[in-house]
């Protein structure tokens, strides 16, 4: 039988440790769960097969033990009628019997014990999937929240690179918000020693000016007399007018 092969791998076959070894439970359970139905389905009709010849061996075995007794006891009632010579045949029988009974015993405890193997790894099947079955939604759900774990990390990732990016863009513009801030102060001190040039410049004739219209008053003074008799109205007059229309040219 091909599947008496597979008897020793299927009953040494560990789920959890296959699980464990699996880089995707997910996966791995659902196909190893294919892969016990369509074992379950082989075993069921082994099993079947197995035990129906385990039950006709048996049948065998009881039919000769049963013909064994039957013609035992005629041998004896032959015995007690005084037939030895029927008595003898009837023992011919029965030890044919015998002989048969030996090989019906074999065949009869090599079905038997591959009945019982297929029966244990029919049972064994049936736990396997009944398990993963049982832990089928828990291992996905599992496995749901661990994608979904990873997906929020990438998005972490991503989200602290962006914040990079934007720190990058904050210092760019803090260093173009110096270089317009000492611009705009250059201007300023270029304009102002301008100003202070003009303004240095202007201030000399402002001088002369002032100097010029102290003259005029020292003049002014001299000609009328300081201390001294005052000058006639009308050459006061005539000077004032003189000092205006100069003043004015």
């Amino acid at each position: 039988m091909g599947i008496m092969t597979r008897f020793k791998d299927i009953m040494s076959a560990n789920i959890n440790a296959l699980l464990d070894k699996a880089e995707n439970p997910e996966k791995m359970i659902d196909q190893y769960l294919r892969n016990l139905e369509s074992d379950l389905g082989k075993v069921k009709a082994e099993t079947a097969s197995v035990m129906a010849e385990e039950q006709r061996s048996k049948r065998e075995l009881d039919e000769c033990n049963a013909d064994i007794e039957k013609f035992q006891k005629y041998a004896e009632k032959a015995v007690m009628a005084g037939n030895d010579s029927d008595a003898k045949q009837f023992l011919e029988k029965k030890n044919q019997l015998v002989a048969k009974q030996a090989t019906l015993k074999q065949a009869y405890d090599l079905s038997a014990a591959n009945a019982a193997k297929m029966r244990q790894m029919h049972d064994k099947l049936v736990k396997d999937i009944n398990d993963l079955n049982a832990r089928k939604d828990s291992i996905k759900a599992k496995m749901a929240v661990a994608k979904a774990q990873e997906r929020i990390s990438k998005i972490g990732s991503s989200y602290t690179g962006a914040q990079n990016n934007l720190s990058a863009f904050d210092r760019m513009e803090a260093k173009a918000n110096k270089m317009l801030d000492e611009a705009n102060a250059m201007a300023e001190l270029n304009t102002s020693s301008e100003d202070s040039d003009i303004e240095n410049l202007a201030s000399k004739y402002d001088t002369e000016s002032a100097a010029a219209v102290d003259d005029e008053l020292a003049a002014l003074k001299a000609q009328m007399g300081m201390g001294g008799s005052q000058a006639s109205p009308s050459l006061v007059d005539d000077e004032l007018a003189a000092l205006k229309a100069k003043m004015e040219n």
